[in-house]
């Protein structure tokens, strides 16, 4: 059986300061640099969730050449104010876990950054079903970077996806997931809320 588990999340944004400035003023800690990814145009930065869980802010990278394909989590569509718009769940063999969902998941792509290694289903168009809120499926073919962060006093402790769908949504992944602080809500609207036990208190992202 094929096993999924909560990895990242990924907040999208205009830009890179402006999407991390929204994190860090609602959650009241600071991000620590991440990186670029060429193959996509993108750069990140970076927040400790767990032993091997993370918040990513996402961003098309303005000094990157634009890519020869659709970035991920739909960032070629992105405007408006910075929001939580994806999470992404870790498996062993991510070619057996996307030959066991549907179609629209995405294809394998191999990549990497400095001593990170990685595997991801990205679809062609950049844009994942259920309006985005399918998960991104992540193979990680290093250590997982997590450890490696500063420790932010961040956990999370649910993720809600609201969509019309959402039962349907549900039913497709149950049987694979290992998660249970995903919350799956039949809403009008599809979007996603974190709330995440901070230094602080208790705190939400939504999208």
């Amino acid at each position: 059986m094929t096993t999924l588990t909560f990895d990242h999340l990924a907040v999208t944004a205009p830009d890179l300061d402006a999407g991390t400035a929204w994190v860090e003023a609602s959650l009241g800690v600071e991000l620590a640099p991440g990186g670029k990814h060429p193959v996509m145009g993108t750069h990140n930065r970076l927040l400790g969730l767990a032993p091997h869980e993370y918040l990513e802010v996402i961003t098309v990278d303005p000094e990157a050449p634009a890519p020869d394909r659709a970035r991920w989590f739909g960032l070629d569509q992105v405007s408006g104010p910075p929001r939580l718009t994806s999470w992404v769940l870790r498996c062993d063999d991510i070619d057996t876990a996307l030959a066991a969902l549907p179609p629209g998941a995405g294809r394998v792509l191999a990549l990497q950054r400095g001593d990170l290694r990685w595997r991801m289903a990205v679809p062609d168009n950049g844009l994942l079903p259920f309006d985005g809120l399918f998960p991104a499926l992540i193979q990680w073919d290093c250590p997982h970077p997590a450890p490696n962060l500063p420790d932010s006093g961040c956990h999370l402790v649910e993720l809600s996806l609201a969509h019309p769908r959402a039962k349907d949504l549900d039913q497709l992944l149950s049987p694979f997931l290992d998660a249970p602080r995903i919350q799956f809500l039949s809403k009008p609207r599809a979007a996603l809320s974190a709330v995440i036990d901070t230094p602080t208190g208790r705190k939400a992202l939504r999208g």
